[in-house]
């Protein structure tokens, strides 16, 4: 919904407004917007065309510049109408929205009747925009007068919130991008930039090309593709980073680089490094050079950005790794300044808003504190709320515990799958399951959550949302529509909206999101005067034409400050104005057993996002990695039975997954990887939160996402096979994954038990009757089956069985859908005149591995600079340089021996 007609920008130049960017024409003006992944916030410019959507990067938004990375580049392939949920449902009807309103509505104010305020609860999502953020956090904490509204945010930020605010008295990232260009050392902690924030990935490459004596550090247990520019990798122990960064505190106090002035605006420098002398070298799991190396280097370089995310943040003692980071900059005054201070980047495209914005349980909106009794009274008076919540609400873990015990009996999930993505998610999808009233507000009704849910309410996605976000440093941008909503969609706010006005509530009857923003911006005004950081109160004011048009900005906005870094003058928002330094005693994560013997680490992958509700929909995000993965060490792998391409099966004490096999010694012996993209739609036996136990950090509530204890056995199947089709199925065995390809879909399948006709069971696997005409081959000795359903000429499906992994070429097989072929097909492999590209590695270009094998074969491509000018591979988001990199390490020596 929009708060007026707007109108486009004439000719082809990129429009700020969205109006004739909405249009239904062949060509539509582009339309200035924003990523919807990760926390870099990325600038997009979007274009309807006769095709489809066309998008890149906006080269003059601060945050990229230009760039995008695979996932945005591929933002086109995922606005499709194939999934989308266009109407209210109730118990699986489609209902008109009066009636879904008007009962949920009814069932929340029945609840709170009958059982008080905390018998309700909001789980919502970094993927909301900030004005419907505040929308949710109004009514939650306002209104029904509960604290009861959490964020998916919990599982990837809340210990760099409770860090910053211990550390700094509110959650403020100090630095800006610009810092990581700026710096001298940039160290980077429980990150893998190079997948999970790639554009900022590319900026650091580039700033270090052009400046070499820019030095990188990686600390990291696992080696990932960001150590490719690495200039010292520290493989450190698991857990071990409070250690570490306890031993550099020691170590500066030692070489005598601690800033004794900035001190004087520090409280507990003594205490910390008391503790932080306590640290022992050897618990970190370094080589003593290494450790030495990283502790000079960061000594004696005042330009020092220290750059974390989830390997810190997901972790029983995350608050305290957050602390023990911050300690650092804080005794040597290298915060707040060019090129230096510690800097969390955000997982999510509006994380940063939602904490801005009071969406975590225990928060008020713009930095207020909900245990502030007059931080309260003037929310209070400013909303003229009949109540407002006294304490702090549920965090997620115990949310959905409370919904498992029956204390919650209504529950609104607003763009999120915990059903998949919390710890315990198979505890998890049984409380949903088992709660009495579950509200589900998204774009789509094929995911694991919304299959539980007893009213569906369409939301609108990317390209028809509008409102803003804010990325990882603190910078607000639009998201603009560019397309109108489809069906019965509406915006997020507006649900929450349409209900508070059902329940009785005065104040939510705004009419569109610039109204909202004003408010909120309003509010910010009043939290400033009350010496909140967030104060953006320049834009309290702001209209329906001036939102439309709104650029960019870093926060704060007002009188006292616009944009800029934080904390360099050695003034903090904490009660006497000194920044906190805390004793960080290291705690280990869940000690391992007998019976679970490895510590698992789970993570994103490069080109998908979260549970793939979007990225899942684009086939070319989808060939790169195309199921749920094991990476097994290679000593680990021979001691438990396990070849590369293998299944193996992980339990853990909460649950059980089954997982391709990937042999490599990127992880150490004891410490296998595995992603958490995929779901019951998916990849049933690949939801890896399934395996995670639900520990969580004592101060943020987050949980430990890092450290399963599992076990690992192989999985015996008894035959494993690889399925095309020209139209989407659904396996029914005991180990599958699907994944889109140009033109239909593709699926890894195996089974415990084989069927007693191949040739009716992959008739009744892809839906094809004897009409159509079957190639096949079979060798029951051997245990072979390959069929190819042909018609007209042409492909329509293919099954290749086999009792080991199937040998074919995925890449090639998938180019025959809907090829003309004949029985040439069940060779599984192109003749010698057609080339097979090999598995994905760049995305944006679909280049296989084969291709680009043969190209440093042929000695003309001995680098990624001419590999990129010869093929394009890693020309466009970069985010497969690494591989390339590793590609022609491999391939160099044998093309050497060749030419001598």
């Amino acid at each position: 919904m929009r708060d007026a007609a707007t109108a486009g920008a004439g000719g082809a130049a990129p429009s700020p407004l969205g109006g004739e960017g909405r249009g239904e024409g062949a060509q539509a003006a582009e339309v200035r917007t924003t990523c919807p992944y990760c926390g870099v916030g990325c600038g997009v410019l979007a274009r309807r065309t006769a095709q489809g959507v066309e998008v890149r990067g906006d080269p003059e938004h601060p945050a990229n510049f230009g760039r995008l990375c695979s996932k945005g580049s591929a933002l086109g392939e995922t606005v499709g109408m194939a999934d989308r949920l266009l109407a209210p449902r109730v118990a699986g009807r489609e209902v008109d929205w009066d009636s879904a309103l008007d009962l949920v509505a009814g069932k929340f104010r029945a609840a709170i009747a009958e059982h008080g305020p905390d018998a309700v609860a909001f789980y919502v999502s970094g993927q909301l925009l900030t004005e419907d953020y505040y929308v949710a956090n109004k009514l939650m904490k306002g209104f029904i007068g509960s604290a009861n509204i959490d964020t998916n945010s919990r599982l990837c930020m809340a210990s760099s919130v409770a860090g910053h605010r211990r550390a700094f008295g509110t959650d403020t990232v100090p630095g800006l991008y610009e810092d990581l260009e700026q710096a001298d050392l940039v160290v980077l902690v429980g990150s893998n930039l190079a997948w999970c924030h790639p554009v900022i990935y590319q900026r650091l490459v580039a700033a270090k090309a052009a400046r070499p004596g820019l030095k990188v550090v990686v600390v990291d247990p696992r080696r990932t593709a960001t150590c490719d520019i690495a200039d010292l990798h520290l493989a450190l122990a698991p857990g071990a980073d409070a250690v570490l960064f306890n031993l550099l505190l020691a170590h500066l106090a030692d070489a005598g680089r601690l800033d004794v002035e900035f001190l004087k605006n520090v409280n507990g420098f003594e205490a910390a490094l008391a503790v932080a002398r306590e640290a022992r070298a050897a618990e970190a799991g370094l080589a003593a050079g290494d450790l030495a190396a990283f502790l000079a280097l960061w000594a004696g370089t005042e330009k020092v950005v220290t750059v974390y995310s989830q390997g810190i943040n997901q972790s029983s003692s995350g608050s305290d790794k957050v602390n023990a980071i911050t300690n650092c900059h804080l005794a040597t005054g290298r915060i707040g300044r060019p090129g230096m201070g510690p800097f969390s980047v955000t997982g999510q495209p509006n994380a940063m808003g939602g904490r801005e914005v009071g969406g975590l349980a225990n928060m008020l909106a713009c930095h207020l504190e909900i245990e502030n009794d007059g931080h309260r009274a003037a929310m209070q008076g400013f909303w003229g709320a009949p109540v407002m919540a006294a304490k702090p609400g549920l965090k997620a873990v115990d949310m959905f515990r409370a919904v498992e015990a029956g204390q919650i009996k209504a529950l609104w999930i607003i763009h999120t799958n915990p059903a998949v993505s919390m710890p315990d998610a198979d505890r998890v999808a049984q409380a949903i399951a088992g709660c009495a009233f579950v509200v589900v507000s998204d774009i789509t009704d094929r995911t694991d959550t919304a299959r539980l849910a007893h009213v569906l309410l369409p939301a609108t996605g990317w390209g028809e949302k509008d409102g803003t976000v804010t990325n990882s440093e603190r910078r607000i941008s639009r998201q603009r529509p560019f397309r109108a909503a489809p069906g019965a969609a509406r915006a997020d706010w507006w649900h929450l909206a349409q209900v508070a006005q059902r329940m009785g509530f005065a104040g939510f009857d705004w009419a569109g999101p610039a109204a909202i923003f004003a408010e909120y911006a309003a509010l910010s005004g009043v939290a400033g005067d009350l010496g909140s950081d967030f104060d953006i109160s320049d834009h309290a004011a702001i209209g329906v034409e001036g939102y439309d048009a709104l650029q960019p900005f870093l926060w704060p906005a007002n009188a006292r400050q616009r944009g800029g870094r934080f904390f360099g003058d050695g003034r903090f928002h904490t009660p006497d104005g000194k920044a906190r330094m805390l004793p960080v005693v290291p705690r280990a994560p869940q000690a391992l057993s007998a019976a679970h013997p490895f510590r698992l680490n789970t993570g994103r992958i490069r080109d998908q996002w979260h549970t793939m509700t979007r990225t899942g929909l684009s086939p070319r995000l989808g060939q790169h990695l195309a199921e749920p993965f094991l990476e097994l060490h290679p000593a680990d792998a021979g001691r438990l039975g396990l070849a590369a391409a293998d299944l193996a099966e992980v339990t853990s004490p909460q649950g059980r997954a089954v997982l391709r096999v990937l042999v490599t010694d990127r992880v150490a012996e004891g410490h296998p990887f595995a992603p958490m993209h995929w779901t019951g739609e998916t990849a049933p036996t690949g939801r890896v939160d399934a395996l995670v136990a639900g520990i969580t950090d004592p101060v943020s509530g987050q949980p430990e996402s890092k450290a399963a204890a599992v076990a690992i056995a192989p999985f015996a199947a008894v035959w494993h096979g690889f399925a095309i089709a020209d139209s989407a199925f659904r396996p029914d065995c005991d180990y599958w994954a699907v994944a889109p390809v140009e033109g239909g879909m593709r699926a890894e399948m195996a089974g415990l038990v084989a069927p007693q006709d191949w040739l009716a069971h992959a008739r009744a696997l892809f839906g094809l009757g004897p009409e159509v005409e079957a190639l096949v081959y079979r060798d029951t000795a051997r245990g072979r089956f390959r069929v190819a359903f042909v018609e007209g000429g042409r492909l329509r499906a293919a099954l290749f069985v086999a009792p080991e992994p199937v040998a074919v070429a995925r890449s090639w097989l998938v180019g025959q859908i809907g090829v003309e072929g004949g029985a040439e097909l069940l060779a599984g492999q192109p003749g010698a005149d057609r080339p097979d590209p090999g598995a994905i590695v760049c995305s944006c270009f679909g280049v296989g591995v084969n291709t680009i094998a043969a190209a440093v074969a042929s000695g003309q491509c001995l680098s990624v600079a001419a590999i990129g000018a010869a093929l394009k591979a890693g020309t466009n988001c970069g985010s497969c340089r690494p591989e390339l990199a590793r590609l022609v390490t491999f391939h160099l020596p044998a093309v050497k021996a060749a030419a001598e």
